[in-house]
């Protein structure tokens, strides 16, 4: 309960299986992108050349220009995607890379997807660990672009188990930042032979109509659709639709917004094919194929997800526009442990103290005995936005009698890469101890365009307990 003085004891109290990973990571910190190039990374780390498939820009991997500088031709690049490839690099505006290894978000990688505006997943074929489902979606809420390329049902094309409508809705469904419908729609279990959808009447939409041309058809040569859900969010939109369908069903290519992110999914593999690859794949031309518009949807997309055009949704730290949102992940501290990392014990449902709301909050110090615990998360604040506020609920109790000396503190602080302090928001002590929850709140704007990490650090001298309590955090950009 709140108002606590004695010691506290947190054998059984912790949150049990959960592991709680040592505080304090280093997360690096990025300079606001520049206008251009658009950073791209092609995923190539699940399987997507299994097969015939051969979903990859280029066999020079993690940078497609090892096998051509300057390619003016698709096939200067080896890859049933180097169609897309050639076609952006030859702009000048993008740069392009491709991931072999597990997806990383504050990591020290070449390939960390803190390095990228955009994500493209071309039917991914194997299932996401748990910490890359945390880094993709901790990426697009922070203003990163996503672009879910899926397959029919049953292309389980390296025979796990497991296709890419299973292993894309896993990725929706089952991750650790949010669970409940973030993109407002779910990919059906469907095997459609053969179509080609129509593209909405709308004229100011920047992916039916941008810089890479219009869009009127697309293809469908054994895909799937998705089943729209705008209740859960309305940024959700259906861009091209298989015949005879409309409104929330037979999407065949979607957009949506999450955070400060863009997500955008479209149905089957085929039309992104350009058909030519490596030797002994079986491949479709659908990038060509005359009765579509293939080349200037999948180019458009990848523009609009960058952050190279306007018409909602978030950017990264590159682009002109800010989505309001809330971007600390679990700020109520309800999944455990999940996108925090923290001292053991400090993220707990412990009766000893009370949450705000919810059942569980972090409690730092009140061990009555020296001691140090740590809670920590990092985050980008997106360039555009010119409002960023920190802000959380704080509780201090303790047994200590001074009313001058402050025996016992916790620190608020933001930290770069290196474990630098950046700066420190503020120190509260044993002597802010007073009866129930105070908000506190902070301005992040100064770091517009950094990924930061946000730092609670409690220390407690050697007798008497100071315990501080923290829940409902959040962190609002507009």
């Amino acid at each position: 309960m709140l108002g606590l003085t004695v010691p506290r004891h947190r054998l059984g109290a912790v949150l049990a299986g959960f592991s709680l990973v040592a505080a304090g990571v280093a997360v690096q910190v990025t300079p606001a992108a520049a206008a251009t190039p658009h950073r791209i990374l092609f995923d190539n780390a699940h399987a997507e050349t299994a097969g015939n498939a051969d979903w990859i820009v280029s066999t020079s991997q993690p940078d497609p220009l090892g096998e051509d500088s300057s390619p003016s031709a698709e096939t200067d690049w080896t890859g049933a995607l180097s169609s897309w490839g050639v076609a952006l690099q030859k702009t000048g505006d993008y740069s392009l890379k491709t991931a072999t290894s597990a997806l990383t978000y504050g990591g020290s990688s070449a390939t960390d997807l803190s390095n990228f505006d955009t994500l493209v997943l071309p039917e991914p074929n194997t299932l996401f660990t748990t910490a890359e489902k945390t880094a993709i979606m901790t990426f697009v809420r922070n203003g990163g672009g996503l672009f879910m390329i899926s397959d029919h049902t049953g292309a389980d094309r390296n025979n796990d188990g497991e296709d890419a409508v299973e292993i894309l809705n896993d990725l929706m469904t089952n991750n650790s930042v949010d669970s409940t419908d973030p993109f407002g729609f779910s990919i059906d279990s469907l095997s459609i032979s053969s179509d080609y959808p129509s593209a909405i009447s709308d004229s100011s939409n920047p992916v039916l109509h941008g810089s890479f041309g219009t869009v009127t058809k697309s293809l469908i040569a054994s895909g799937t659709t998705a089943t729209l859900k705008p209740a859960d969010n309305s940024a959700v939109k259906g861009l091209l639709y298989r015949t005879g369908y409309s409104g929330n069903t037979g999407a065949f290519f979607a957009t949506s917004t999450f955070g400060s992110g863009r997500v955008a999914f479209w149905g089957d593999s085929s039309p992104i094919d350009d058909g030519t690859g490596q030797s002994g794949n079986t491949l479709y031309d659908g990038w060509n194929d005359s009765g579509a518009t293939n080349a200037a949807l999948a180019l458009n997309a990848t523009e609009w997800l960058a952050g190279g055009s306007g018409s909602g949704g978030g950017d990264d730290g590159g682009g002109s526009t800010c989505t309001s949102a809330q971007l600390l992940g679990n700020n109520g501290f309800e999944s455990g442990s999940s996108t925090w990392s923290a001292t053991s014990g400090v993220i707990t449902n412990s009766g000893d103290e009370s949450a705000r709301t919810g059942s569980y909050y972090a409690w730092l110090a009140g061990y009555g005995s020296a001691h140090t615990d740590t809670l920590s998360q990092s985050v980008t604040v997106p360039v555009a936005c010119t409002t960023a506020t920190l802000s959380f609920y704080l509780h201090v109790d303790t047994a200590e009698t001074s009313t001058s000396t402050a025996y016992d503190t916790l620190k608020v602080q933001v930290l770069n890469s290196s474990g630098t302090v950046l700066s420190t928001l503020a120190t509260y002590s044993n002597l802010n101890a007073a009866s129930g929850y105070t908000q506190r709140s902070f301005s992040l704007a100064g770091y517009a365009g950094q990924t930061v990490t946000l730092k609670f650090t409690g220390t407690e001298g050697s007798t008497l307990q100071t315990s501080f309590v923290i829940d409902d955090t959040a962190l609002n950009v507009s």
